[in-house]
């Protein structure tokens, strides 16, 4: 690499882990967030680094006096306000102005609930579900074979709640199993 240091928002290119941007700079390292790989990863300065557009790094090694720090919380407030979005998710038509029917074995009264009502307390356990997940996968203490031993809990839930599909007009907004490919 050349003898200049970048600074952070660097654009590179690493010949294993693909194209990156510098995040952190040290005495000795680059940290550097690969999207291929979905993780920070850091280079030693002396490593062969392709620079895709380096951008000047202060006295600190810093650019702009944006940290690392600065950038997770950047990232932690938009997947705060993504996960709290409510999407429309549609019903397929021919389920519109129905009637779940629930019906006691024994003689006591029936209950009825409009479809629709069913239906959206579905999307939002779906979606609950999604943010337990999301919530799994960024937790900073959970070892990775914890994550995915709990990863596969969650899994068991969209398995079990497949038999709900019928009900969406899309399949891309239905429950996937552990079988099932995204």
């Amino acid at each position: 690499m050349e003898t200049t240091t970048l600074g952070i928002g660097s654009r590179v290119e690493h010949p294993h882990f693909g194209k990156g941007v510098v995040v952190d700079v040290s005495s000795e390292t680059y940290t550097i967030w690969f999207k291929s790989q979905n993780a920070a990863k850091s280079i030693n300065k002396d490593y062969e680094l392709k620079i895709i557009q380096a951008t000047e790094a202060t006295a600190e090694g810093q650019a702009a006096g944006i940290t690392l720090s600065d950038i997770e919380q950047a990232l932690d407030n938009i997947l705060e306000r993504r996960l709290h979005e409510m999407q429309i998710v549609p019903m397929g038509n021919r389920w519109n102005n129905g009637t779940l029917i629930l019906k006691p074995g024994d003689d006591t009264q029936s209950k009825e609930v409009p479809l629709e009502t069913f239906f959206h307390k579905i999307v939002m356990v779906r979606d609950r579900m999604r943010l337990i997940e999301q919530k799994i996968n960024a937790h900073k203490v959970l070892t990775p074979e914890e994550k995915v031993d709990l990863q596969q809990y969650v899994s068991g839930v969209y398995g079990s709640l497949t038999t709900f599909n019928v009900l969406f007009k899309e399949t891309h907004h239905q429950f996937k199993g552990a079988g099932a490919k995204e």
